[in-house]
Parts: C-alpha cells; sequence; structure tokens
C-alpha cells in the first residue's frame, strides 16, 4: 500500500500580489524619472542648486513617522487598541507634517528662482517629488480610514465583528509595506537628487 502525500504549495495573497505589483510599477516609474533626470542633465542648459533644507526636514518626519507605524503594526498584533490608534493617528499626522513640509520646500525654491516652468533642472525636481507627494497623499488617505476604522465602535456585535475580520492584520500588513515603501523611496530620491543636482 503507497502513501500519497498532499504538498501544499504557499500562495501570496491577491491583494498582497497586487500590492507588489503597484510597487514594481512605481519603482519603474521613478527610475524612468531618474533616468531621464540624468540623460537631460547630460544634455547641458541645467542649473545647479542647492536643495531646500525643509526637503531634508521632510525626510526626519517620514522616517519618525514610519516608525510609529511599526509600532502601530506590532501594538495591533497585541490587541494593544489605544496604543494601535494613537501610534496610527502620529503616523496620520506625520504624512500630513510631510506633504505640508514638501509644499513649503517647493515654496522655497521658487524664492530661490527654481521654478516649474524654468530650467529643465528645476522641472524635474518638482515633478518627481510632487508625483511622490501624491503618493504619499494616497497613503494620507488610507492612514485615515484605518484611523477611523480603529474608533471604538457604539456597538458591541460591532466591536467583536471588527476585531475578528482576518481582513484586518492583512490591511495593516499592507499599509505598512507602502508606506516603508514611500518613506525608503523618498530617502532614495533625496539622495538622488543631493548627488546629481
Amino acid at each position: 500500500m503507497s502513501t500519497v502525500t498532499l504538498k501544499r504549495t504557499q500562495r501570496i495573497h491577491p491583494k498582497k500580489f497586487a500590492l507588489w505589483l503597484g510597487i514594481g510599477t512605481v519603482i519603474m516609474m521613478f527610475a524612468g524619472f531618474t533616468s531621464a533626470f540624468i540623460v537631460r542633465r547630460a544634455a547641458g542648459n541645467w542649473v545647479e542648486f542647492e536643495l531646500p533644507p525643509l526637503f531634508y526636514m521632510s525626510t526626519l518626519v517620514i522616517a519618525m513617522s514610519s516608525i510609529a507605524l511599526f509600532f502601530a503594526q506590532r501594538a495591533f498584533k497585541a490587541n494593544h487598541r489605544l496604543q494601535y490608534r494613537n501610534l496610527l493617528g502620529l503616523t496620520f499626522t506625520g504624512g500630513i507634517a510631510f506633504i505640508v513640509l514638501q509644499y513649503a520646500a517647493w515654496m522655497q525654491l521658487a524664492s530661490y528662482g527654481i521654478l516649474l516652468r524654468g530650467n529643465p533642472s528645476g522641472s524635474f525636481v518638482y515633478v518627481i517629488s510632487g508625483v511622490h507627494a501624491a503618493h504619499v497623499l494616497g497613503g494620507v488617505v488610507l492612514l485615515g480610514l484605518f484611523f477611523v476604522r480603529a474608533l471604538p465602535k457604539p456597538d458591541p456585535v460591532q466591536e467583536l465583528l471588527s476585531e475578528i475580520n482576518p481582513e484586518r492584520n492583512l490591511g495593516i500588513e499592507m499599509l505598512s509595506v507602502y508606506w516603508h515603501f514611500v518613506g525608503i523611496l523618498w530617502l532614495y530620491l533625496l539622495v538622488f537628487f543631493h548627488f546629481y543636482k
């Protein structure tokens, strides 16, 4: 008599696959942007300028918000609801602060005479940082939705159903991956701008 063993294959959740596919697409888009930046810079007629200090400050803010989300995810897994909600709110606030600092940095660029419609060097910085800020804004919207979901429910049955929903764990995991990705992407872009200004 022979024994048949079934080997179970580990599959990635379709939503996780979609997230990673989206991240891959964003990586390709920014690789295209930075490649175009390098090629256009080599063509001449390129004004070099110092990056606004607020770009560096916004880097610190997004890094801190990423750390807050890391601990929020740990609090979620440990079922520390209040700590989870507070850290999620801190991450959300950090995301808003990042976008505000980016806008203020663009105003600093304009005060230096570096305009969107001016020299291509400035145009590239505005477009690349602007597209990145749009991705951060998408993350901020998601953080806001997760924060609202983390608020206590008036109905205990709704609270219980919310707690046992397996999609919640997947959701916070995917949100964390996305948020850490946009933070790392900004760090890459800042280093890129710094060395190729």
